[in-house]
């Protein structure tokens, strides 16, 4: 990287002269190529060149020369811009959480083609408004450079980012190179079966995933034998340059179990810039969307369906609000996973996250997390959570303890900054009653009784048994026989219908609303609002769309059924309307 290189106006030279002061003083910089000048809105900004490709940024962000510095940590949660290829070991903290904006700029000839994927845009004229965030990040190739450009945000600084490279210029060094060609498509390529597995004893996590060669150190010569990743979210606070599918491969075969991890919103009652809202409905449907994308990475990195994946929530206050944003946020996120056929888990303080989803654990206006995984520094290794939630909870091996924090170890020789976990979680967890490859979907719900068969008697089966009503495992079979017809009776008498052992409308009614019951209104969507869909259909005998989004004609069918039933007909589906369609009205 060239010398540094300075020009002042005027107007901005004191501001310039105490700016080269922070330059030059942090000890994690490097002197960078800048010209320090005021901007149009006033603001001094340093020009930082690498292999030709320059970027302006504000004075004030840190420039660390990854060539010169090569385990210098890939954080987040402060502007900063990395240039040069990452270390395969970064010097990180056990736990960054956060993200404001930053910049890594690395050569694409040192780039994994596993790493280039559909979201990678090429070019550099209108790149930065082609390519898409996903995660808080945004990723483009410069050939015309031959550097990888990743652009990190928090939601507030995205336009910050697409405005800095989006006037990203070219000098005379720069030298073009090629894409690398993106790694073969790993068609039904997964872990080494649903994580973290059947596992009982130690394990870490870490900001960044180790390179290949310290987990191997580390394989050989700790008493670890699982690791928490950091897959997902927005608001990771550490880059994953050795996060890949093919990383994934050879830690499970090596015999590492993984815990896949998600930073996503954080409570609301917090200082992060990244929140859960404070509207149940739009808490619940964040939650759902978080899911999504978690799946959709997990996917990628070959991390099978029937994995736990745990949702991130930091330590905040509970109480009112914030604890009710938070738990519907976990019901989207659980129904989410489920939809998709993962199970959902959450990592929280045991004083705040885990105390709340423990006392809401048999509140039916929540779905419950499948696997808890608690953070209390009591230095125990056990799955005991004492004061914070009653042991009886979540105590099917499904439990991971977070009882050491911010260590630095080694093993092998090598050393990484680590939080201590003990682990009872079992592959065995049955997974979310589920009726995936069963359609639920019909224009309209017949009368069923013993004798019947088709689709229809499926999909009743199947809802019969994920009520938890005793019925045979081999089920569905598409023909109502004498079990189905004890099953029938035994959800009726639960719900209080009349026990005739008929699927007669009420019975449809409430098995397609059995679950949770999040707050649903015009412009909800997701599963619930699927559920909510079929019920409505079976009720009122009318057919409606079944799309999962709240738009006006589901509106006018839930106002339709309130006022059949004697209910507000406000159009919002609270407590009262979802325990009217739960009892068969």
């Amino acid at each position: 990287m060239p010398l540094p290189h300075r020009r002042r106006t005027g107007r901005a030279r004191a501001l310039v002269l105490a700016a080269l002061a922070g330059l030059t003083a942090t000890s994690l910089g490097v002197a960078p190529a800048t010209a320090l000048a005021e901007s149009d809105g006033g603001h001094v900004q340093q020009t930082v060149t690498y292999r030709g490709y320059q970027v302006e940024v504000p004075a004030d962000w840190r420039v660390v020369n990854l060539d010169t510095d090569p385990s210098a940590c890939l954080r987040f949660d402060e502007p900063a811009v990395y240039v040069g290829t990452p270390g395969d070991q970064q010097d990180c903290p056990a736990r960054v959480v956060g993200r404001t904006a930053g910049l890594v700029v690395e050569p694409l000839a040192e780039v994994a083609g596993e790493r280039i994927t559909a979201r990678t845009a090429v070019g550099l004229a209108n790149a930065a408004e082609r390519a898409v965030s996903e995660d808080g990040t945004i990723e483009i190739a410069v050939e015309e450079a031959g550097v990888l450009v990743t652009a990190a945000h928090a939601p507030s600084a995205e336009r910050t980012v697409r405005d800095i490279i989006g006037r990203a210029t070219l000098t005379g060094d720069a030298e073009p190179a090629a894409v690398p060609a993106p790694a073969e498509e790993r068609v039904g390529a997964t872990a080494a079966g649903p994580q973290p597995g059947d596992f009982l004893g130690l394990g870490f996590d870490a900001c960044t995933a180790p390179s290949q060669s310290a987990m191997n150190a580390w394989r050989a010569s700790s008493p670890f034998q699982a690791i928490g990743v950091y897959i997902s979210g927005a608001t990771r606070g550490c880059a994953q340059p050795n996060l890949t599918a093919s990383w994934v491969d050879a830690q499970t075969s090596a015999g590492w179990h993984l815990i896949p991890i998600d930073v996503g919103r954080q409570a609301p009652c917090t200082s992060y810039a990244n929140r859960i809202s404070t509207d149940p409905a739009t808490a619940h449907q964040q939650g759902v969307t978080a899911a999504g994308g978690s799946i959709s990475a997990a996917a990628a990195l070959g991390i099978p369906a029937g994995s736990v994946l745990y949702s991130d929530i930091e330590a905040y206050t509970p109480g009112g609000s914030c604890t009710t944003s938070v738990l519907h946020y976990l019901s989207g996120w659980t129904e989410g996973l489920h939809a998709g056929g993962y199970l959902s888990g959450v990592y929280s303080s045991a004083a705040s996250g885990i105390r709340d989803v423990a006392n809401a654990y048999d509140n039916t206006a929540y779905t419950r997390v499948d696997h808890i995984w608690f953070a209390w520094w009591n230095g125990r290794a056990d799955t005991d959570t004492g004061q914070y939630a009653p042991n009886e909870y979540w105590a099917d091996h499904q439990r991971i303890h977070q009882y050491v924090g911010e260590v630095t170890e080694t093993h092998g020789g090598v050393t990484i900054n680590i939080d201590r976990n003990y682990l009872d979680v079992g592959a065995g967890t049955p997974p979310p009653a589920s009726c995936g490859g069963i359609n639920l979907n019909f224009s309209a719900y017949p009368e069923l009784a013993t004798g019947a068969s088709g689709a229809e008697v499926s999909a009743a089966q199947c809802l019969l048994r994920s009520a938890g009503v005793g019925m045979p495992d081999d089920t569905p079979t598409g023909e109502f026989d004498a079990a189905t017809a004890a099953g029938v009776e035994a959800f009726q008498s639960t719900v209080g219908l009349p026990v005739d052992g008929v699927v007669d409308r009420g019975t449809w009614t409430a098995l397609l609303s059995a679950g949770s019951t999040p707050q649903l209104q015009n412009g909800s969507s997701g599963e619930a609002v699927s559920r909510l869909q079929r019920a409505l259909t079976a009720a009122l005998g009318d057919a409606l769309a079944i799309d999962g989004q709240f738009g006006p004609n589901t509106l006018a069918a839930v106002r339709s059924y309130q006022g059949s039933r004697d209910l507000a007909a406000d159009g919002i589906v609270g407590p009262l309307t979802w325990g009217a369609l739960q009892s068969g009205r």
